[in-house]
């Protein structure tokens, strides 16, 4: 091989693994809109044909009709309200599987009080029929808090109450 023609394999390598990178963050983008648009029904596209779910408490499925019953489920209720910002989406390749890390920010409302979510997804990925999906989707809760309470407790800043820390003197 010449240098050129090693040169050309490298950058064909590095597309190749931009193009990977973008496909994935696409696909973690596409199940958050689903989600907050209420589209149960865009989700099982998402997931492989071993695709399967575990949000610990929340609940858990495997494969397309459990995944497509869990969503239905979750997302069915028309008074229901979540919305998910995700963050950092951090993934390691490795040929057609991969593996994913990412921060959950989320509002949702549960018997009627509002509610701050904050979590990690951990991600398995595999690239099946030349696209990128999820094999398996972990959700990692770091708080789950009406918003009244925040995650703080009585310190916030070194000041003993919030409301001192956040109310003008």
């Amino acid at each position: 091989m010449t240098d050129l023609e090693a040169r050309v394999a490298a950058l064909e390598s590095e597309v190749r693994a931009l193009q990977d990178r973008a496909e994935i963050q696409e696909l973690r983008f596409r199940y958050h809109i689903a989600v907050n648009e209420k589209r149960p029904e865009a989700i099982r596209e998402l997931f492989a044909c071993d695709g399967r779910i575990d949000f610990g408490d929340l609940g858990r499925a495997s494969g397309p009709e459990q995944i497509d019953a869990f969503f239905a489920r979750t997302l069915s209720d028309p008074a229901s309200f979540v919305k998910q910002f995700i963050h950092n989406h951090a993934i390691e390749l490795d040929g057609d599987h991969a593996r994913g890390l990412s921060y959950l920010e989320a509002r949702t409302v549960v018997a009627g009080e509002s509610v701050l979510v904050a979590a990690r997804y951990d991600d398995e990925y595999v690239r099946e029929a030349g696209r990128w999906k999820f094999r398996k989707m972990t959700l990692v809760p770091i708080f789950i808090v009406p918003l009244r309470e925040g995650w703080a407790g009585e310190k916030i800043m070194g000041q003993r109450s919030r409301r001192r820390a956040i109310e003008p003197a």
